[in-house]
């Protein structure tokens, strides 16, 4: 599930119009991948969005050569190149979608986690476009220290699932968070959680046990 119907309704409206930061573009995408929810509702904005720029008048590119060389000139692959390459069956079966293999790389097999807590492994890879990216392992039935957030956060399942206090979220679901939310995310037993996630400001922990493991993750 989704916890706030018009914050996921802005993000995919976000999408569709191309106006996201490159990994939450690249979160939606995968998020499309997994799960099939919401892509007739993502094929409609893209549709309305064809038919308004089909009617609007051509607009002359000043200095194209310059705009063109510096399109193909990208250290980063576009959205749509992502999106439309071939994807092997074993980076399926590995749980990497396609729009986000530009960051995490084509298998899990290669991920550096790093140790964080008992039973949770990180992998930061950095600020992307304004944003930190990470990927966040956490072990069946293992509980992550209450925290909140200073700025909004985005959160991807790709394996497994979790419960906090907006509720049970699993493998294609998008969690929201931000100042107002202050929770303490459980992984469902019986199976390792995955989860992508892109923030535009730094985790705050709140609960006492927290407090104290946070000169060792921040």
């Amino acid at each position: 599930m989704e916890n706030n119907v018009t914050g996921m309704d802005e993000l995919l409206a976000g999408y569709a119009a191309g106006t996201l930061s490159y990994p939450a573009q690249a979160l939606v995408g995968a998020h499309l991948e997994l799960s099939g929810r919401n892509r007739g509702y993502v094929s409609s904005l893209e549709t309305l969005a064809g038919m308004d720029l089909d009617g609007a008048e051509p607009v002359a590119l000043s200095d194209r050569d310059t705009a063109l060389s510096a399109i193909f000139s990208s250290d980063g692959p576009l959205i749509d190149e992502i999106s439309s390459a071939p994807l092997e069956n074993d980076m399926i079966a590995r749980g990497v979608p396609r729009s986000l293999q530009s960051i995490i790389g084509p298998s899990m097999n290669e991920v550096a986690w790093k140790g964080l807590l008992p039973g949770v492994r990180e992998c930061r890879f950095g600020e992307i476009d304004g944003c930190n990216t990470s990927l966040l392992w956490v072990r069946g039935g293992r509980a992550l220290p209450s925290h909140t957030h200073h700025g909004a956060e985005l959160t991807l399942v790709l394996q497994g699932g979790f419960s906090d206090e907006d509720g049970h979220f699993v493998t294609g679901d998008i969690a929201f968070a931000d100042g107002d939310v202050d929770h303490k995310p459980i992984a469902d037993k019986g199976e390792d959680c995955i989860c992508f996630a892109v923030t535009a400001g730094r985790l705050e922990l709140t609960g006492p046990i927290g407090r104290w493991f946070a000169p060792f993750i921040s």
